[in-house]
């Protein structure tokens, strides 16, 4: 079996797809530079730079982190790249960051295993979801490293944290109430409030950067654990308000893991990047 990769914008307002290149291999969860000029992703355990303008990707030299995950998050001045990384001591995922350029990479998790999704817009810290202690939930900690904050302690996985823009809000997503679904909580872990409520597994909330929508991935078939998040499957990619309300599709495509796993809003709020796949079976 051989998996490969279309990178692709959604225009919102036109509900136009537009595939950017297909790759021959996997890559995974873009991020829209906030210049608007490339989309970050990883493949084979390295980031790698897409730029809209040619069509061509460049290697980010991230030193001895070379098993990153698809779990990946621009800072808010461009300036760094916060990344996940498997480390080679134990294979657990941490967090650490480096230039954006490249560069030598700073260790911010000391435990593992902790998956990267957001970074504040003030700059001063990261939210991501951890195992610690037989259950995963959602914490922060500062850029610095330090002392890591849990925000919730509710049975059942919490997971893909991400600041909204104006600072206020952590959205995230919960199967404590049997499905996966979408929820957003005060950045101190208040006030946790249900934001979907579908008959499907809902994933990894983005908020667009003028705050108005949220995107967010879907499970459509019932073999899906809630829990779960697999590769190749049927998905749709669908959007609420950010105040709440009806959710609507936008994109039904066969992806799942590494379709959308960070933000990948365009600066603008007009258009997301997504990868969906194509499996083709080889012959014996």
């Amino acid at each position: 079996m051989r998996v490969s990769s279309t990178l692709e914008v959604l225009h919102i307002d036109s509900g136009v797809r537009e595939p950017l290149h297909h790759f021959d291999y996997i890559i995974e969860a873009p991020n829209w530079t906030g210049d608007g000029k490339h989309l970050i992703y990883n493949s084979n355990g390295r980031l790698h730079a897409f730029e809209l303008a040619t069509r061509t990707s460049t290697l980010i030299h991230t030193g001895f982190a070379n098993q990153c995950n698809n779990d990946h998050v621009l800072s808010p001045d461009q300036k760094h790249i916060a990344i996940s990384h498997h480390a080679v001591e134990d294979g657990q995922s941490r967090i650490y960051t480096l230039p954006l350029a490249g560069g030598k990479p700073k260790l911010v998790t000391s435990l593992g295993p902790s998956y990267l999704h957001g970074w504040s817009p003030d700059g001063e810290r990261l939210a991501y979801c951890a195992e610690r202690n037989g259950q995963y939930d959602i914490y922060t900690i500062s850029v610095k490293g330090g002392e890591e904050l849990q925000l919730t302690n509710i049975p059942g996985l919490d997971d893909g944290p991400e600041y909204s823009p104006d600072g206020a809000h952590i959205w995230f997503n919960s199967a404590r109430t049997g499905r996966m679904q979408v929820w957003k909580m005060k950045t101190d872990g208040s006030e946790q409030m249900q934001m979907t409520f579908d008959d499907t597994n809902n994933w990894f909330p983005h908020v667009s950067p003028n705050g108005k929508h949220v995107v967010y991935l879907s499970y459509l078939t019932k073999d899906v654990a809630p829990a779960d998040h697999p590769a190749n499957k049927d998905v749709e990619l669908r959007m609420i308000p950010s105040n709440g309300g009806e959710s609507r599709t936008l994109v039904r495509l066969f992806g799942g893991q590494g379709t959308i796993n960070v933000n990948s809003w365009s600066p603008d709020s007009k258009s997301v990047a997504y990868v969906h796949y194509t499996v083709e079976q080889g012959t014996e």
